[in-house]
């Protein structure tokens, strides 16, 4: 069972993550974002491909730690009530698996960020890289695991993030709402930037269209108008 809703996530300035999306955005409004669909594209199958091999990776260590054997351990996991009782459960693994754990989540934020260093030039794109490839790795993160262990039953179960440098510990709601405002902010300053370089590369007049002495086609249609105007009162 789901315990209830809880609005924060632990400790205290895991929640400033919140800001990172909505920063971007009111940074990249004035400016843009200079990524191609083709670059977006592929962060996305990246980050999709990721999150489905972490999500495996944790159907295996749950196999190879469960006592009662796998089929034990396909099953959705005991959920913590708090933040108190998901670090006490930390404390259940062997030292030596948790320093490998830290060790593969700081390998996870240093492939992330290569791949982000490898996407762009500039650090604005770079930035946008990361969070994009990022959130599409969170995301499939927890659709992969949904399928494959039925876990999280709910947006309210209480799940371990990080344990960089201390456990971050909040319900699943939180970290699919900053991955979902990440894309967001991605999507929105990018098609802001296509649509302002599609105006720029549009004349403001249709006349500056034209090489120098040859009218454009409006002119032509505007003097063809007034000749037949012009006749018709003749005729009369």
């Amino acid at each position: 069972m789901a315990s209830g809703f809880q609005l924060w996530a632990h400790p205290w300035w895991v929640n400033l993550l919140l800001l990172a999306p909505v920063l971007s955005f009111l940074g990249w409004r004035r400016g843009g974002l200079g990524l191609s669909r083709r670059q977006l594209f592929y962060l996305a199958v990246f980050g999709v491909s990721f999150g489905f091999v972490e999500a495996a990776v944790v159907v295996y260590l749950r196999a190879g730690l469960a006592l009662a054997g796998s089929q034990a351990a396909l099953q959705p996991p005991a959920l913590p009530a708090n933040y108190q009782q998901a670090v006490s459960s930390l404390a259940l693994f062997p030292r030596r698996l948790l320093a490998i754990e830290i060790c593969r989540e700081a390998a996870t934020i240093i492939m992330l960020v290569s791949v982000a260093l490898l996407a762009a030039a500039k650090a604005r794109e770079r930035w946008a890289c990361f969070l994009g490839a990022f959130a599409a790795w969170d995301l499939t993160y927890y659709a992969a695991l949904r399928v494959m262990l039925g876990w999280p039953s709910s947006l309210r179960d209480l799940d371990v993030l990080f344990l960089i440098p201390v456990p971050w510990v909040s319900q699943v709601w939180f970290p699919v709402l900053v991955s979902a405002l990440a894309l967001a902010a991605i999507a929105l300053s990018t098609r802001a930037t296509r649509s302002a370089t599609l105006k720029q590369a549009l004349p403001a007049d249709l006349s500056q269209a034209a090489p120098k002495g040859n009218p454009t086609l409006a002119a032509q249609m505007w003097d063809a108008g007034k000749e037949l105007v012009i006749s018709r009162r003749r005729s009369r």
